[in-house]
């Protein structure tokens, strides 16, 4: 069974990818960073969330390539 992410990290991650195109990675730590700079995001928890989301959506991307 998979993690369970609510639509608020998914349309975040996906708006962050969009607009910071090329600079999220598959390296999670730096992605955390990454979110904590180019985002709003209020808690650690959700910052966390969304990163682990991005990275996942990179590997992804470059899966399919």
């Amino acid at each position: 069974m998979g993690n369970i992410r609510t639509s608020f990290v998914k349309r975040t991650s996906k708006e962050l990818i969009e607009i910071h195109q090329g600079v999220f990675t598959t390296d999670f730590d730096e992605n955390k960073k990454l979110v904590a700079e180019k985002s709003t995001v209020s808690t650690k928890h959700l910052r966390n969330k969304i990163a682990g989301y991005i990275t996942r959506l990179v590997r992804q991307q470059q899966a399919e390539m």
